[in-house]
């Protein structure tokens, strides 16, 4: 059978136009109170609050789990009933087309202070309306930044396209008028984290189901579950991914389309406090005077925002030959669906397959690929060779079929010294020679406090190589495999690469069973830029392009390297038991004395996110396991599988990955 979604993963640009362009010209006010006149789904009038939600208490799902729960608990069906209304009264969106146009009126304020432009495809909203019309939609942004919230619904509006109701989490909620303005501006509140609540669990997926099947809007959600605190995709939930999913498995709708939508920003308001919050530093909570504080951020400058609406992906097309619906014929509608292996492979492809999308769609922008050479230079690049090695990586990026927005009319000196002007805060040119910018503070620091401000100034940095990472990901796995494969034959590689993508499964995006395709694509790119030839099954470097080979392993040490120190950590005998919590901070002081001593050189391996991916990616590989104790889960190491996968990530064991006879 075909992989899921080959076709779809061929990027092809777009034309983009600047919406802000209008709204420079005209009046705010008379944009939020013009006629607004959408098309839903099949015409499908809005119900009231109290009519959807009456919809899901009354639901012979919600009565059948109603029924258990009581059963279990031994509580009054009567009770459950309430309180399972409770939870959906906190909940529930409620959407007004009033506090939509006041959202409109204050966006279009905010977004020409921000930023100079927000570039979104016009093919891409014109399918996204027909869409609407013929199916129920779902819309899956990536998530970089708090303002992804409010952008897509700020355009839906300017283009009189249904408004989407919004999964949120219920941090936004506790925000006093703020999080009444989202709920009524579509936002449905729900809990990061539900655990084995089977109440929650029955209420939140009937509301999102009924919702589906009604189509009176659009639902939005991030497949990722949180917004990304390095900028680069991460690995995706599967629970909403169900949810919206269910009622074409269950035969109540007849397609659900499945819209990816990628948004991409010179830079991102975050930016300082998502390498501080990478650091250990605790999330500031979410609070509408927090809010009102940052309100200087109004006087700086972002640059561009790109806004990608995906070719609709139909649910129904992709499960065709992957998905026997006719096992939900003996079921009633009304039941619980207990998902089979088969459902949930399926399930967690598509969610794979979407963020993929998300990913070929990205805009970046010059300074993205500034980055890579500034991180291979800690200490400085000249000038010169700066924009010598971004105009190289630019061409090399067009090859391996990324979106650029490098503008054309100006000229590439003119571009790159914009892109560094506009990213002040992180580095700047002083006699000739860019180089980070390093937090100021109050001084003398200590050798622990030098290291943290360096390693703010380099995650900042790292954060907007990452948004560019997925360009590169294919081309250097299979260059990192051939520098450590047993041998050059084909095989060989491919086992090197095999291990290399099952450890990274978690720091990177690969859809599940695509290895061959993702191997051949990484080949395939580096025989595009002439650094690769295959004869008699053998992979051989040029020698004219040696540099890309080195460039691009580069790219990938930070990772090898945060593996490496972190495996080293767990071997020693104090680690034997541990919380995440415990383990984040034992592994964060090694790191930093490691750091001190010169032993590691990266300041990427403090990064809190990429030490909890080695953790969940040595859980997977069967190196660590997991246990719940005292409401909190522990995690107990096997030294010998640690050391195992620590040496084969160095090249000195072979990894024991089954071979594919289509190579």
């Amino acid at each position: 059978m075909e992989p899921l979604g080959k076709h779809m993963l061929r990027a092809e640009l777009e034309s983009f136009f600047d919406i802000l362009e209008e709204r420079r010209r005209s009046s705010d006010i008379s944009h939020a109170l013009r006629t607004f006149s959408a098309q839903p789904y099949h015409g499908a009038t809005p119900p009231s609050v109290k009519a959807l939600n009456r919809m899901v208490l009354e639901s012979q799902f919600l009565r059948y789990v109603i029924a258990e729960v009581a059963a279990e608990s031994g509580e009054p069906p009567e009770c459950v009933k309430e309180e399972a209304a409770g939870i959906l009264d906190k909940m529930a969106q409620n959407l007004q087309l009033s506090f939509i146009r006041l959202l409109g009126f204050s966006l279009s304020k905010i977004f020409k202070r921000l930023f100079r432009s927000i570039w979104v495809n016009e093919d891409g909203l014109a399918r996204l309306q027909q869409a609407i019309q013929e199916h129920p939609v779902i819309l899956m942004p990536n998530h970089r930044s708090y303002i992804d919230f409010l952008v897509l619904s700020y355009i839906m509006f300017t283009y009189d396209l249904s408004i989407p109701v919004i999964a949120a989490g219920i941090p936004l909620m506790g925000m006093s008028l703020i999080g009444e303005i989202f709920r009524r501006s579509g936002a449905f509140f729900i809990r990061r984290a539900i655990g084995s609540d089977k109440l929650y669990w029955a209420v939140l997926s009937e509301y999102v189901r009924t919702i589906v099947r009604t189509g009176f809007a659009p639902v939005e959600f991030y497949v990722e579950g949180l917004r990304s605190r390095t900028l680069k995709s991460l690995t995706p939930k599967l629970g909403l991914m169900q949810m919206v999913l269910e009622p074409f498995f269950k035969g109540e709708v007849y397609d659900v389309l499945l819209v990816p939508v990628s948004i991409s920003y010179d830079r991102v308001l975050e930016e300082t406090l998502l390498a501080h919050e990478l650091l250990g530093v605790p999330k500031p909570k979410e609070t509408t005077t927090g809010l009102l504080k940052a309100r200087k951020v109004l006087e700086d400058d972002y640059g561009c925002m790109h806004v990608c609406f995906g070719k609709p992906v139909s649910a129904r097309a992709l499960a065709q030959g992957r998905v026997n619906r006719g096992q939900f014929n003996l079921v009633p509608r009304g039941l619980p669906l207990n998902a089979s292996a088969e459902l949930q492979e399926f399930v967690n492809g598509v969610a794979h397959l979407l963020v993929r999308l998300q990913e070929k769609n990205m805009v970046l922008s010059p300074w993205s690929l500034m980055t890579f050479t500034l991180l291979q230079s800690p200490q400085g690049v000249d000038w010169d060779q700066l924009t010598h090695k971004t105009l190289w990586l630019r061409t090399l990026a067009l090859r391996f079929g990324a979106h650029l927005n490098w503008p054309a009319q100006l000229a590439d000196l003119e571009v790159m010294s914009d892109s560094l002007a506009l990213h002040h805060s992180i580095a700047c040119r002083e006699k000739g020679r860019v180089q980070l910018v390093e937090e100021v503070g109050p001084g003398p620091v200590t050798q622990e406090e030098a290291v943290f401000r360096k390693a703010s100034a380099v995650l900042m940095c790292a954060s907007y190589r990452n948004q560019a990472l997925h360009v590169f990901t294919r081309p250097a796995l299979v260059a990192l495999a051939m520098t450590t494969a047993a041998s050059p034959r084909k095989e060989d590689v491919f086992r090197r690469f095999c291990f290399l993508q099952e450890l990274f499964a978690n720091e990177l995006i690969f859809i599940p069973g695509h290895a061959v395709q993702d191997f051949e694509e990484g080949c395939d790119g580096l025989q595009q830029c002439g650094a690769l030839t295959i004869t008699d099954q053998m992979l051989r470097v040029t020698e004219e392009e040696q540099d890309t080979i080195i460039f691009l392993t580069a790219i990938l040490q930070p990772f090898i390297e945060t593996y490496e120190v972190v495996c080293r950590i767990l071997c020693e005998e104090r680690f034997q038991t541990f919380s995440e919590k415990s383990f984040l901070s034992s592994v964060r002081d090694a790191v930093i004395k490691l750091l001190i001593s010169g032993e590691v050189r990266s300041y990427e391996c403090l990064s809190s996110d990429t030490q909890k991916n080695v953790l969940w990616a040595l859980l997977r590989m069967g190196a660590v396991s997991k246990s719940r104790v005292a409401e909190q889960n522990e995690y107990r190491v096997s030294k010998a599988a640690v050391r195992r996968i620590w040496e084969t990530l160095g090249g000195r064991v072979t990894p024991q990955v089954m071979s594919y006879s289509r190579l």
